[in-house]
């Protein structure tokens, strides 16, 4: 069995650290660069990075960040935010990015993901999807829609089916971002996540909602992910990264330990 990873995020608004709760009330919460290597020091298995109103701004993501981010971490570092072309995702890799992830801009031009796998691997391409629960409808039967932008346009596209297709366009990994959840710290969206894992042959990174280390093993076990994203719990000093990979590990998840 695989060893399930435990996953920081940063969303970085104009070079800030910033946190909000269902995607409103954003807040600057700190130094994303400072953050980032303390979490690493601790023992993080993955970090990933999103320039949260790029594509809402539709500009290019801030380089200089990310470049100071990769500067002081040795494991893998995911991407995103306002990537629409494979320039803007050369760009990510050449300034220290190990995964790119695509988001908006594939949901209104999917190829972009087919191209992107193509020209730098699928391992390498993630897509990344903002879910907002709805009435279940002919678009989507699922009951779960895909929205764009920050959270700010639904596409009247079902989420489950837009994992399906992304992963057969090409994306090595799908993180999975529950809006309703998002900053609540009230626990994952166990159905939404259960749903995709089960409907693609990728990892599947469960995203928002995280508050309690119950919470990621729920995910993991019954949800059925391959890793956990946190953010509020450790940005706020709850809880620590190696703290929370200790409850997993007490708890028979298989994760990486320090030693």
């Amino acid at each position: 069995m695989l060893s399930k990873r435990v996953v920081a995020c940063l969303d970085v608004r104009e070079g800030n650290l910033a946190k909000s709760v269902r995607f409103i009330n954003t807040k600057d919460i700190g130094d994303p660069i400072s953050k980032a290597k303390e979490y690493y020091d601790d023992g993080l298995d993955e970090l990933v990075f999103y320039d949260i109103t790029a594509s809402s701004d539709n500009r290019n993501i801030m380089l200089d960040v990310v470049q100071a981010v990769a500067e002081q971490i040795f494991i893998p570092f995911s991407v995103g935010g306002g990537i629409r072309t494979i320039e803007d995702a050369n760009r990510l890799l050449w300034a220290g990015a190990e995964k790119i992830n695509v988001n908006s801009a594939a949901v209104t031009r999917p190829g972009l993901i087919s191209e992107c796998a193509q020209a730098i691997g699928s391992q390498n391409t993630v897509l990344s999807m903002d879910v907002k629960r709805v009435e279940v409808n002919t678009a989507c039967p699922s009951g779960f829609e895909i929205v764009i932008n920050g959270g700010r346009k639904p596409m009247g596209l079902d989420a489950i089916q837009w994992a399906k297709q992304g992963a057969a366009l090409g994306a090595g990994e799908l993180v999975v971002n529950s809006i309703d959840a998002d900053g609540t710290r009230d626990g994952y969206d166990i159905d939404l996540t259960r749903q995709i894992a089960e409907a693609v042959a990728v990892p599947v990174v469960a995203s928002g909602g995280a508050g309690h280390p119950d919470h990621l093993v729920e995910v993991l076990t019954e949800g059925k992910a391959d890793a956990a994203l946190v953010a509020s719990m450790v940005h706020y000093g709850d809880y620590t990264v190696s703290a929370l990979k200790a409850h997993l590990h007490e708890r028979g998840v298989k994760v990486r330990l320090r030693f």
